[in-house]
């Protein structure tokens, strides 16, 4: 699930959907959106460092492998960042994550926020019936209803950005032949902003809460619903 040190640098883009919220979501567009991914993953052709973890099997590695948020750990925000995906990979859900990065609190180079300081990073999830994966359908109905969720989260909240990225992945598990093994995965960028480190490592902090609340909401959804009831709602 872990890509090491592969750092998150695009900012979000002022697209939203369809309305302005105080807790920013933007439609992110994402120069690596493009590249080709598959689920699971063995190591970065970039860098053969960089390998997958199966959080689903082994939880345990959330808290050892994420070298990206170990250098971040005396803050709250990395807790918060390894409950969000030990939930997201455990039994109460009905996602998984695939990949991850974060880069720490860095100079601001976005125009949009006045706040000196800015970190930013990226979380991809996906459904964890891989079927479901490849219905164009499904991935834009939880892309609109992740951002809907955020929207009723937090409406105060200034300082921190969720920006969405619909990305192709291959499902390698899956059966038949490769062309039906083609599908998608959602990636959340986020960012946060602060004028000190211990501002940004907060509304970071936030930013996760809100994601995880955003997306408790969803699974619990999909939960009591089939998947084609999900769709429509």
């Amino acid at each position: 699930m872990l890509c090491p040190k592969l750092h998150h640098t695009g900012q979000p883009r002022l697209t939203t959907f369809g309305v302005e919220w105080t807790m920013k979501v933007y439609e992110h567009s994402d120069p690596d959106s493009m590249s080709p991914r598959s689920h699971p993953w063995v190591d970065s052709a970039s860098n053969p460092a960089h390998r997958y973890y199966n959080f689903r099997s082994s939880p345990e590695l959330i808290r050892s492998s994420i070298e990206d948020m170990q250098e971040w750990s005396a803050y709250p925000a990395t807790e918060t960042f390894y409950r969000l995906l030990e939930w997201l990979n455990g039994p109460e859900s009905v996602f998984e994550s695939n990949d991850c990065a974060f880069s720490g609190a860095t100079a601001n180079t976005s125009t949009q926020f006045s706040k000196r300081l800015q970190c930013s990073g990226r979380l991809m999830i996906l459904y964890r019936d891989l079927a479901l994966n490849r219905s164009p359908e499904q991935i834009h109905w939880l892309t609109n209803a992740a951002a809907q969720a955020l929207r009723r989260t937090d409406p105060t909240f200034e300082w921190g950005a969720i920006g969405a990225t619909i990305m192709s992945v291959r499902f390698m598990t899956l059966p038949g032949p490769p062309e039906r093994q083609q599908g998608q995965q959602l990636m959340l960028s986020f960012w946060a902003w602060g004028e000190q480190e211990p501002e940004v490592m907060t509304n970071l902090d936030r930013t996760f809460r809100n994601l995880t609340v955003a997306l408790r909401g969803l699974s619990d959804e999909i939960r009591h619903s089939s998947p084609d009831t999900a769709a429509k709602v």
